[in-house]
């Protein structure tokens, strides 16, 4: 997915809201508009699944600990969001800021809260992948006499 689907397209915003530090996330929009639950924050699980090779037979690979929120905001937007961990704050936020992004304030939100995290997501890759690049071994046959 290229940075600007991201910003605009459901799927990319949520995925980059999911992932994002819940702190950093209270830093870039503090105040919460009103809205009501229409299913509160709560803790489950949900099994990961792999594919083998990457497009093999599917299997399971392990379970992770999710929260998911559903909420409607005053304009009669709703959003959801599931996140990693048992953060329901973070829950709350990311599906507000989810139902506001389908509204006319979306593009303040983009400048103001996605951009940000989109830029910060972006740095954290590239560092781990440097990281990563150090460790790499590069493998190589000599050409041996009786080979020529």
């Amino acid at each position: 997915m290229t940075p600007q689907n991201t910003l605009t397209t459901r799927q990319g915003w949520m995925g980059l809201l999911a992932r994002s530090n819940p702190k950093r996330l209270a830093q870039l929009f503090p105040d919460l508009p009103a809205h009501d639950m229409l299913r509160s924050p709560e803790i489950g699980a949900v099994m990961l699944r792999g594919r083998i090779g990457g497009s093999g037979q599917p299997f399971n690979l392990g379970e992770m600990t999710v929260t998911r929120c559903v909420l409607k905001l005053g304009s009669g937007a709703v959003g959801h969001a599931h996140v990693q961990g048992r953060d329901k704050g973070h829950a709350t936020r990311a599906a507000v800021l989810d139902a506001l992004l389908t509204g006319p304030e979306a593009d303040a939100i983009r400048a103001n809260v996605l951009t940000p995290l989109l830029a910060e997501e972006t740095a954290r890759r590239a560092t781990r992948a440097a990281r990563a690049a150090g460790t790499r071994v590069e493998l190589f046959t000599l050409v041996r006499g009786e080979d020529q």
